[in-house]
């Protein structure tokens, strides 16, 4: 629990920025066109991370997903309220950079997805403890100071990486294949929903077990497009299914937009 205390007092440490009761918040509302967008990003991250790390050095290619990433958060963090087009960048980046950082280990460094997996599950839940200690809350209806959003988005980069991690896993490790990988997952995602429906779920932890699973969700049906027919896929290739995903998810951004569905006031929970 070292680690998780060095974290706590660091994050503690900063300046937490009161904000008004009607500030809008720096994330948008869910809703079913937030899920079409984060499944999309998935894909797209996967596809674009495998087409770069593939064609070019992969070290260089981690180098540019990292500036990217960084020029993107920086957007958003100086952004003073929920802005589609800055956020969905930063989730884009922050996609490509995630599955990066899991695949290289595994292709350069040669680190099984078991093990892989096991060390996002373990990063993921630091962040989360880390998080819930210094806010008491995890709730994305409270993002509403610089520090809990440095939170949320060190928890969406776990989640795109142990995602990755998890999807490869199930596709190659256990033998299950892309399509079947994608099928799973798409059964997976569906339990948090029906628990929170069905039985009362804490919407908290129904929430994020579905945001988790997104990931290898997305990113197993866009391996299955892209990957050649010789290791199951349909052959497509990493960059034209890379190129096609961001065209959709730049209709999803333009329609948020256009109807401000996402952009609702600050609860004022905290």
């Amino acid at each position: 629990m070292t680690s998780v205390k060095v974290l706590y007092f660091i994050i503690r440490s900063m300046p937490a920025y009161k904000v008004r009761q009607q500030t809008l918040r720096k994330v948008p509302e869910i809703t079913a066109i937030f899920w079409v967008a984060k499944i999309l990003t998935t894909a797209m991250g996967e596809a674009t991370s495998d087409f770069f790390v593939f064609k070019i050095n992969p070290y260089a290619a981690v180098i540019l997903g990292g500036v990217a990433l960084v020029a993107a958060l920086t957007l958003q963090l100086r952004a003073r309220r929920y802005v589609p087009w800055i956020y969905w960048l930063t989730v884009a980046m922050v996609a490509v950079f995630g599955t990066m950082a899991a695949d290289v280990l595994h292709i350069q460094f040669h680190v099984p997805y078991v093990a892989s997996t096991t060390f996002f599950a373990v990063v993921l839940a630091l962040v989360f403890v880390t998080w819930q200690r210094s806010e008491k809350t995890l709730s994305i209806h409270s993002i509403n100071t610089q520090r809990r959003e440095l939170f949320y988005w060190a928890t969406v980069l776990a989640t795109f990486a142990l995602g990755t991690a998890t999807g490869d896993l199930t596709a190659t490790t256990v033998g299950l294949g892309y399509f079947s990988s994608g099928w799973l997952f798409a059964g997976l995602i569906a339990l948090p929903a029906l628990a929170y429906w069905l039985f009362n779920l804490n919407e908290i932890v129904a929430f994020w077990l579905a945001y988790i699973l997104t990931r290898p969700l997305g990113a197993s049906f866009a391996d299955w497009a892209g990957k050649a027919h010789s290791v199951g896929g349909l052959g497509k290739g990493d960059g034209h299914v890379s190129v096609f995903l961001t065209l959709l998810i730049i209709i999803c951004v333009a329609y948020m937009t256009s109807s401000h569905r996402e952009m609702k006031r600050e609860r004022t929970a905290p």
